[in-house]
């Protein structure tokens, strides 16, 4: 488990990483706002929960949180902050943090509460599938890819988790024919490719690699962003 600590005083920072260092985790540490937001913008998954303080140099904290928020939805945010007020108390919460403690504060108290959040983030993670950097939740059925939402439509949904429990896989349009609307296949029919350009509109972002990809004279496939490209042509 790492986790990253922002927080711009010495101190603390240097207590917090004793102290987590002793209990098994790995931590990481951002001394501003500016590097803290530079790490939260970055595609990757690197951390597991990240303790936040809100009074910070650079770029705020509030500012922080909106950032990590949009890129990486499911990373458990906990607040760490001087601030008692009520008002951004809610506000944090509000905002999307999994917790909110005030300094001072007891070390065994933080730990209770950082594992609490990692609990819920393991909950909800057993309802998501993913590849690479797109996410599905299968409770909510959105998707997410590198922080960005992508709502679905009910048919696009279906076939986006049909592509997801089998990435890197080529799926013929007889296969997604029969799995995503449970019909044989129909000669002439254009169905299939229909929806998935719908789909590989909304999944191929720009400046992003494409995830969702042609073969022609075979199918598609959900083929991973690190994995080399070898598709055809869109038929």
């Amino acid at each position: 488990m790492n986790i990253l600590v922002v927080e711009d005083d010495a101190r603390i920072t240097s207590f917090l990483v004793k102290g987590l260092k002793a209990e098994g985790y790995a931590v990481s540490t951002a001394a501003d706002g500016d590097e803290a937001r530079e790490l939260a913008e970055m595609p990757g998954g690197e951390y597991d929960l990240v303790l936040l303080d809100l009074g910070l140099p650079g770029t705020d904290g509030r500012r922080v949180l909106q950032v990590l928020r949009a890129r990486h939805p499911a990373l458990p945010v906990i607040i760490l902050t001087a601030r008692e007020d009520l008002d951004t108390k809610v506000w944090g919460l509000d905002a999307g943090a999994a917790d909110y403690v005030t300094k001072p504060f007891a070390f065994q108290e933080l730990l209770a509460r950082i594992r609490a959040a990692l609990r819920t983030r393991d909950q909800a993670v057993a309802h998501q599938l993913s590849v690479s950097d797109l996410r599905l939740d299968l409770l909510t059925k959105v998707a997410w890819r590198a922080g960005r939402r992508i709502d679905l439509s009910v048919r696009e949904w279906s076939l986006l988790e049909f592509f997801m429990r089998h990435p890197d896989q080529v799926l013929s349009r007889e296969q997604i024919l029969s799995h995503v609307w449970e019909v044989g296949f129909e000669p002439g029919s254009n169905v299939v490719d229909v929806y998935v350009g719908y789909l590989r509109r909304k999944l191929n972002t720009p400046g992003l690699p494409a995830l969702l990809q042609a073969l022609r004279g075979a199918g598609y496939r959900l083929l991973p962003s690190d994995a080399p490209s070898s598709s055809g042509p869109p038929p």
